[in-house]
């Protein structure tokens, strides 16, 4: 079939790819001219595992190409995505739907023949039905469907997501749309990925209402965490007594430094919003995004705590800065609260991320970067293990008692069993335990 994917973003990007390597005629479609260049280069803007052999196959194969000219994309083309950005809106927390509904305007005067129009965008309830209106309204005559098929990818296992999926929702009340969509994902019916069907509206609801629950597990079990320091429990273990559980499962059980990234923060307080306006709050989501708020800078009294009280004048070494590991992601990262607080106690920080430190450098001033965690950990007071990136799962720990100038390691992810740190004359600090 014939795709065109407006937005050549992370969802955008690595959906197009993978309906290619389908065998699909994608044409991805982005406003930014260098970005184009770069992608038709086969230089890839975003780090995720695969994604930059997956583009320069599929370009060579023929099946995937990238053009700032929408008009000329969707002209002929049997289905459109939507798959740009939906931000926080400034001021008021709700999504950002301004590019969305720009986008539907190009697409109406664009479109030839009939064309089904997705929304692969993350959007609150009703914008399915707004993007039809605008189309509508732009060329009554048209003959189109507007369809919601909402992404569930993760970043770091993008790929793997999209063609081994859980599920396909999709949200359409036009048989003729339908039959487009199972075509669509006709691809992966060897993989027995399920096509959920349903109407519009409910697809819509569907993407925030996991994302929020998956938040809401993931504060849930932080909360635990400081139930068990103040008890004397253990949280990993009681993690996975409940995870044994088929009704809650183990997934999302990791207690940490609070969640970040482009999706959670986002959908949780669009989501809130949306109630708000319905008459019709979330209060347990309300607490999540509260609560998950606090967590970060709590983690770097944490740090405080694990130097004596004070970190002034103190070199703190940071492994990890992206809110998740397999990510260049810096959104909303724990990271840059629990740094940005131990500088407002008078920390001298250092840092290594595998992959972060680029966009990092613009988000967190005055902070030193390192080339390696042995690197930043030289003179170092604490050393503060924040994403779990592999790489930092088998520290040499003797070079590392060698190096720093004082002997805290706070693992704010449970990489290790305390005994494997202490035994080198460590004092270690995590979470929950």
């Amino acid at each position: 079939m014939r795709i065109t994917m407006i937005g050549a973003g992370y969802v955008g990007l690595v959906s197009g790819v993978c309906f290619a390597d389908f065998g699909h005629h994608v044409t991805c479609v982005d406003n930014v001219e260098e970005k184009v260049e770069a992608l038709r280069s086969g230089v890839i803007p975003i780090y995720e595992p695969g994604l930059d052999e997956l583009v320069k196959s599929n370009v060579k194969g023929g099946r995937l190409t990238f053009t700032t000219d929408l008009k000329s994309a969707v002209a002929d083309t049997d289905v459109v995505f939507i798959a740009v950005g939906t931000p926080s809106r400034r001021g008021d927390g709700h999504a950002d739907l301004s590019y969305v509904y720009a986008a539907a305007r190009e697409i109406a005067h664009a479109m030839t023949g009939f064309t089904v129009v997705v929304t692969k965008s993350t959007v609150p309830v009703g914008t399915g039905d707004e993007v039809e209106r605008i189309i509508r309204s732009e060329r009554p005559d048209a003959d189109f469907a507007v369809v919601s098929n909402p992404e569930f990818l993760r970043e770091g296992a993008a790929i793997s997501d999209f063609k081994r999926p859980d599920r396909i929702v999709i949200g359409s009340e036009d048989e003729r749309a339908s039959e487009v969509m199972r075509e669509v994902y006709r691809p992966l019916y060897l993989n027995s990925a399920p096509l959920f069907f349903c109407d519009r509206r409910t697809s819509e609801l569907i993407k925030y209402a996991g994302n929020a629950f998956l938040a809401m597990k993931i504060t849930f079990i932080n909360e635990m965490a400081d139930l068990c320091e103040k008890v004397g429990a253990d949280v990993q273990k009681v993690a996975k007594g409940i995870g044994l559980d088929k009704r809650i499962g183990d997934k999302f059980l990791h207690a940490g430094p609070g969640y970040g990234g482009s999706c959670f923060p986002k959908d949780t307080m669009a989501l809130v919003k949306t109630a708000q306006d319905h008459d019709s709050p979330v209060r347990l989501i309300e607490a999540t995004v509260a609560v998950n708020d606090t967590r970060k800078r709590a983690m770097a009294r944490k740090v405080v705590a694990a130097c004596g009280g004070s970190v002034r004048d103190k070199k703190i070494a940071v492994l990890g800065l992206t809110f998740k590991p397999n990510t260049d992601d810096m959104r909303d990262a724990p990271s840059l609260s629990i740094i940005q607080a131990l500088q407002d106690n008078g920390a001298i920080v250092h840092a290594y991320d595998p992959e972060g430190m680029e966009t990092a450098r613009g988000m967190l001033p005055g902070v030193e970067f390192g080339a390696n965690p042995y690197a930043i950990a030289e003179g170092a007071d604490a050393l503060v293990l924040v994403t779990e990136w592999d790489e930092f799962r088998a520290l040499d720990f003797r070079r590392l008692k060698l190096l720093m100038a004082q002997s805290a390691i706070v693992d704010l992810r449970n990489v290790y069993p305390a005994e494997e740190v202490t035994r080198y004359g460590f004092q270690y600090y995590s979470v929950g335990r």
